[in-house]
């Protein structure tokens, strides 16, 4: 079956098969939050992206995945990616990893605070930790840059089709959203790159690309 990138909360749960890496992608609450869990091929080895809510139905997809050590990233503080965070990491004894920025308003305290141009390991999969700032202080992404493909990012609320992330609220920046966003995801991969966001569709860096000037001159 292909890969399904429009996934709606109650959906099953969409599949994606690269040579090293399994990428489920689910979607869950009334916000629509999208739950990433990656596994290595190789290992059976866990990664879960933002345990957003609906800790059972996450729980389940971690199941779904095998039965490998485990991983919990949290791409950034705010309450809707983190209502299951607690239940989530006590139920699976994962590792679990934040921006260090957030890693203080998490209802979990991180065992990794991220910084930029750090690494996870999953199995024989390396993940890039790449940080974004202005959505929120510690907003990270994780990038997979396939040796047999194009490179996969998973950018929380700081990258979407048709924009960065929300950046009207106080604390936020788009100036330096806008800038991290250009500087550390377009200026390093290229066009093919895929693009996982933290609610809705998918995209890649050639379909933006071309609409980052219109971005930078209405402000968000």
């Amino acid at each position: 079956m292909a890969y399904e990138p429009d996934v709606h909360p109650g959906d099953p749960a969409s599949l994606r098969e690269l040579p090293h890496l399994t990428i489920r992608k689910l979607a869950v609450s009334d916000m629509s939050n999208n739950v990433y869990l990656l596994t290595s091929r190789a290992t059976g080895e866990q990664l879960l992206i933002d345990a957003a809510d609906d800790a059972p139905r996450i729980l389940a997809l971690i199941e779904e995945g095998g039965g490998g050590r485990r991983h919990l990233v949290t791409t950034h503080q705010h309450w809707d990616h983190v209502r299951a965070l607690a239940e989530v990491a006590r139920r699976t004894g994962a590792r679990t990893y934040a921006g260090a920025e957030d890693a203080d308003a998490l209802p979990v305290a991180p065992d990794v605070r991220l910084r930029h141009g750090d690494h996870i390991v999953v199995g024989d999969v390396d993940l890039a930790v790449v940080h974004l700032r202005g959505h929120t202080p510690g907003s990270v992404a994780l990038v997979y840059d396939d040796p047999e493909g194009h490179a996969h990012i998973f950018s929380g609320d700081s990258l979407f089709p048709g924009g960065v992330g929300n950046t009207k609220s106080p604390g936020q920046s788009f100036a330096s959203l806008y800038a991290d966003v250009v500087s550390r995801i377009f200026d390093v991969y290229d066009d093919d790159a895929w693009v996982y966001p933290g609610h809705g569709s998918d995209t890649t860096l050639g379909a933006e690309r071309p609409h980052l000037g219109e971005w930078r001159d209405r402000g968000w």
